[in-house]
Formats: structure tokens, sequence, C-alpha cells
């Protein structure tokens, strides 16, 4: 990804995240870029290119998060994992607070566009193909299950919290107390 790339769907991140889907357009990506009218549609011809690439940064970006914390993770015990998940969950609430409304944002915009589910499902498996295994090290018994567990607590915790913010927010204590369940879920 080139640099007026990136700059052109960060802005439009940042559209996204800080006034939301409707707002989205070319003009305002221009705009809050700082780039002359028609650079976002130089690049990204339909609104859908344009999501379709602001899930992209969006997705590379939170799996880079996700990579970081695996780096953590070291040794792998429970009360670590929680101490680094909800880290990890606190700052995507607060200093992340702009990329995790614009996912939210994508999401829902994915409910009715196929290619951006398909695109979602693709960066799940990736995050499945390396968080499962860290799971089963946890000692989960169904470990494709516990991550999609993890992730819905995680999805859960985030949007409360920016839906009505808590100053008292505090993710690891969540993730410790039902992590011990996530793990040891019996059924797949």
């Amino acid at each position: 990804m080139d640099t007026r790339q990136r700059q052109i769907l960060d802005a439009a991140i940042t559209v996204l995240g800080t006034r939301g889907p409707r707002h989205l357009t070319h003009r305002a990506v221009d705009e809050q870029a700082g780039l002359p009218t028609g650079s976002t549609s130089n690049r990204y011809r339909t609104r859908e290119a344009l999501l379709a690439g602001v899930l992209t940064r969006i997705l590379d970006t939170e799996t880079a998060g996700w990579y970081r914390l695996a780096g953590d993770l070291h040794p792998v015990d429970p009360t670590t994992f929680a101490a680094v998940v909800g880290a990890l969950v606190h700052h995507l609430a607060h200093d992340g607070r702009t990329l995790t409304l614009a996912r939210l944002a994508i999401f829902g915009e994915a409910a009715h566009q196929p290619d951006l589910q398909r695109q979602i499902a693709r960066s799940q498996a990736d995050l499945a193909a390396w968080a499962a295994p860290l799971l089963a090290t946890l000692g989960a018994r169904h470990p494709t299950a516990a991550l999609r567990l993890l992730l819905a607590l995680v999805d859960g915790l985030l949007n409360n919290q920016l839906a009505n913010p808590d100053p008292a927010f505090d993710p690891t204590t969540a993730v410790a107390t039902v992590l011990p369940a996530i793990l040891d879920r019996h059924d797949p």
C-alpha cells in the first residue's frame, strides 16, 4: 500500500469513526485527508470500492494489534492472557476509539454487502489460524469455538464501552472472569 492510498484510507477511517457511515463520501475523505477534490475517487471509483479498501486497512491494523498481543504472551498462561487481551480492549476503546467505531460502521455495512462479508470471513479465518492454537495452549478443548466466544466477549465489551463510556472500564477483570468458561467449553 503506497503512502497516498494509506492517507486516503486513514482519512476515510477518521470520517467513519467520527461522523458515521452516512458521511463517508469521496469528497469528505478528500477534505479529511487535505487532498484535492477527486483524489479519493481516482483511487476508489465507487463507495463500495472505498468501503472495501477501508475494511482492508482496518483489518490489517487490527491484525497487527493481535500479533503484538501474541508477542506479549511469554509465557502463555491464563492470567497473562487475560491481562494482555484486557489491555488490547482498553486500547481499542480509548486510543483506538476512532478505528473501532469505523470497524463497527463497516461491519454494519457488511450486513448488506456480500463482498465485505467475504472479506471479513477471510480475515477471521486468518486470525483463527494462529489464535486457535494459542487458545489450545491455554487448555481450550475446542479452540475455534473458544476464539469465537472470546471475540464475542471483546466485541461486547467494546460496544458497551463505546456506547456508554465508563471511566472505571476494566476489561481485564471481565476477560479473566469469563476466560475459564471460554476455555472449558464442552461443545464445539
